[in-house]
């Protein structure tokens, strides 16, 4: 259910235009920093396109539970930060917002069905109320009781956008509702007085005691949106972005009509967003033993209530002026601007207020003739709680022919304070008073694509200077000395025979330095298998085999209450037989289909016959499911 699209990085399958005379449409969207127009992508090779998690994350068991990415990817985004990251996967940004235009209303259902009465729901509609206004309406739900005991997830996304243009293509209007619900039950892992994964008895694996949530009994009510011990994080955002453009009128005269054109030389722009942001823990049922021994919480007198919040208020303002040197290229351009921001935070030690001003410039060009795009962009913390922040970021491709492809190489340098859990304010700040400095982080990057071998190789060096983590479920660190982190990934495609072909997809990582920091050595993914239509015009169909392998190595564990994944150097994730799917996806013109059979590497043969029992682990006290059949199915509808 992930949002996929056309970054005309290679050649996909879009519903761009349509030449049935009954369903002609043209469609595309855009996003609000950006000038450059994308198309769906109607593609069926790739599950990952439209499934919430990316190929490269794990979660702790099922769907809408704390994940993270198994390629190092630390946060590079200079300023204020609330800190809670585990369920981000799951949000809907405002980065991700799309504006659309369309030539006829359009709609898509999309309904994904697992195991265990897992269901993914998710709709969209947009149309052009006039020429020049369009509007959005999405909408997500993501709910899965879960294979094991408490792990019960319920997320809502909503979102509503509308883009109105003047006629005389003066003035721009961005207009942005967007809504996240999340909400995760925490079991705190098996416990691990036994292993109940190799006992018989325990072959349900809701059965196995959890060290938190209590005995709840299992529930699949498709309604219920209640959720016992565990996070409950949500935000609501209200944007407004208007533009004003001075330049040169022109127009284009055809046999019947005048078509006004408006070429812009220099752009006013005004932004005001206004976010309510809460991030709570709450067990009801608390186990003091549990809590004292992992968090240092004694449950005292009567009570065996955990509850920890931070809620946010923010309003921000930006003024902003463009200059095109090009004005019939849009996609060139200089802005400079200038930001405030207002916070109001509420913590169980009380309440508090900050302000932030900082500035901020961007080049942007993309050629032309786009054979070169460059991107160069800064900003500037002056005053307020992140006084002295930075960013810096330059990026520059070169198109070099359809056959020899394109390179990109990046860089980026940020000085920012440490995410706001790392603040004795916060409501999860649990241990003794400490003081963090400034983390400072280095990031260079560079990406190669030769379509003629379909072959794409990246690279990124990492190097980090005051580098935060967390420990022994809720202890704050700080690394002091200066480490590199080196990622390599290659992504190839093998024509076998026509129509069989294998999608490979590795990345090796290292840490340079003696950081508390654990990466995967090796990540692998394979999919192989028939792409073609059978002979049919209307078919497109994806159908073999998903391998997935991460080497072996010291996986962070996950603190409920902090929710947040931390190092630990004492247990070992192995799993001798990598993750494997069996997959039949395809597409009839505007009905997609994905029959998936996962988990497949966890059969085995005991004392007690054949069984889908050896559970794929991904974290001290985690594991994923058995076999899990799910099907989706994803229409779209002109209308």
């Amino acid at each position: 259910m992930s949002r996929s699209f056309n970054t005309g990085s290679g050649k996909v399958d879009s519903i761009a235009h349509r030449t049935n005379a009954d369903d002609s449409i043209t469609i595309t969207f855009r996003y609000l920093d950006s000038a450059r127009v994308f198309n769906f992508d109607s593609t069926v090779n790739d599950f990952s396109r439209r499934y919430p998690l990316p190929a490269t994350y794990i979660n702790l068991g099922n769907t809408g539970l704390a994940a993270k990415n198994m390629l190092f990817s630390p946060n590079l985004n200079a300023g204020f930060d609330p800190g809670f990251h585990a369920l981000d996967i799951y949000r809907w940004r405002l980065d991700q917002v799309r504006f659309f235009n369309t030539t006829r209303p359009y709609s898509e259902l999309n309904y994904l069905l697992g195991g265990r009465s897992e269901q993914v729901i998710e709709l969209l509609h947009t149309q052009n109320i006039r020429p020049n206004w369009n509007f959005h309406f999405g909408y997500r739900l993501i709910n899965v009781p879960g294979y094991f005991k408490n792990q019960k997830t319920n997320h809502n996304n909503y979102e509503f956008t509308s883009w109105y243009q003047s006629k005389n293509k003066r003035y721009n209007n961005y207009f942005v509702v967007l809504y996240n619900k999340l909400q995760a039950t925490e079991n705190g892992g098996m416990k691990t007085d036994q292993n109940y994964l190799e006992d018989p008895v325990y072959k349900d694996r809701f059965n196995i005691p959890s060290n938190l949530g209590g005995d709840a009994a299992f529930g699949t009510d498709f309604f219920s949106n209640k959720i016992g011990t565990g996070n409950r994080y949500s935000d609501m955002n209200f944007v407004i972005r208007q533009q004003y453009d001075l330049g040169k009128k022109d127009s284009v005269v055809t046999d019947s009509t005048v078509i006004p054109l408006f070429y812009p030389r220099l752009r006013f722009e005004h932004t005001f967003r206004y976010t309510h942001s809460q991030y709570q823990f709450q067990d009801l049922v608390g186990d003091s033993t549990y809590y004292m021994d992992h968090y240092a919480i004694d449950l005292v007198g009567n009570t065996d209530t955990v509850s920890k919040k931070d809620n946010w208020n923010e309003i921000f303002n930006d003024f902003s002026i463009y200059q095109f040197p090009d004005a019939k290229n849009l996609q060139q351009f200089i802005k400079l601007g200038m930001s405030l921001q207002q916070l109001h935070g509420t913590f169980a030690s009380g309440s508090t207020s900050f302000f932030n001003s900082f500035g901020h410039a961007e080049y942007r060009n993309k050629t032309r003739d786009h054979k070169w795009d460059i991107e160069a962009n800064g900003k500037l913390y002056f005053t307020g709680y992140n006084s002295g922040d930075y960013q810096a970021q330059v990026s520059l491709q070169r198109f070099m022919g359809k056959k020899r492809g394109y390179l990109q190489l990046g860089f980026e340098n940020t000085s920012r304070k440490p995410s706001f859990i790392y603040d004795t304010r916060s409501s999860f700040f649990l241990q003794t008073p400490a003081s963090f400095k400034k983390e400072n982080n280095t990031h260079l990057s560079g990406v190669f694509y030769l379509p003629a071998f379909k072959l794409r190789l990246s690279g990124h060096y990492y190097l980090l200077n005051n580098y935060t983590y967390v420990t022994a479920f809720y202890k704050l660190n700080q690394e002091n000395t200066l480490f590199n982190v080196l990622q390599i990934g290659a992504e190839k495609d093998f024509h076998l025979t026509k129509h069989l072909i294998w999608h490979s997809d590795a990345y090796v990582q290292q840490l340079i330095g003696s950081a508390q920091l654990h990466l995967p050595f090796l990540y692998w993914r394979n999919r192989i298998g028939y792409e073609g239509d059978l002979g049919f015009k209307n078919l497109k169909m994806a159908t073999g085999f998903e391998v997935r392998f991460a080497s072996t190595y010291k996986a962070d564990n996950y603190s409920p209450v902090l929710g947040q994944f931390f190092y630990q150097d004492s247990i070992t994730i192995r799993n001798k037989v990598p993750d494997i799917a069996a997959y039949l996806h395809f597409r009839i013109r505007s009905f997609k289909a994905f029959v998936r059979a996962e988990n497949l590497g966890a059969a085995r043969f005991g004392t007690n016959g054949f069984g889908f029992t050896g559970n794929y682990a991904v974290a001290p006290g985690y594991a994923y499911p058995g076999m899990n059949i799910r099907v989706g199915i994803y229409w779209s509808f002109v209308n």
